[in-house]
């Protein structure tokens, strides 16, 4: 079986840009992407259309900043990091996530199928 990039779990996405720039600090847009893409091994693709959203929505809820400055190519870009409330949403939403990881853990060892 050929494993392929995959979309994006629902409600995943914002869990990992939070993680990344705690994790990385200030990045922008498509370095964030590139850096979840790399953690991944390449099994996550993130798009413009996925990410750059996501960081909009992110920054409204007040769990990143934004600010402007010049990427290492020397272009400008909108560099963003995670915020105090932003810490206190990766907890939360790890938290969350662990709980469901342990709970499919579980589920899918419970039993196994017959052929």
């Amino acid at each position: 079986m050929q494993e392929t990039r995959s979309d994006v779990l629902q409600g995943t996405l914002d869990l990992m840009v939070l993680k990344t720039l705690d994790v990385m600090g200030s990045m922008h847009g498509y370095a964030v992407a590139r850096r979840i893409e790399q953690i991944s091994d390449d099994r996550v693709s993130l798009n413009q259309g996925t990410i750059y959203p996501a960081l909009l929505r992110l920054q409204q809820c007040g769990w990143i900043a934004a600010e402007w400055g010049v990427s290492d190519n020397n272009r400008r870009a909108k560099f963003y990091a995670i915020t105090r409330s932003g810490k206190k949403q990766l907890i939360l939403e790890t938290r969350s996530w662990e709980r469901v990881a342990v709970t499919m853990a579980r589920i899918l060892g419970s039993s196994r199928p017959t052929l």
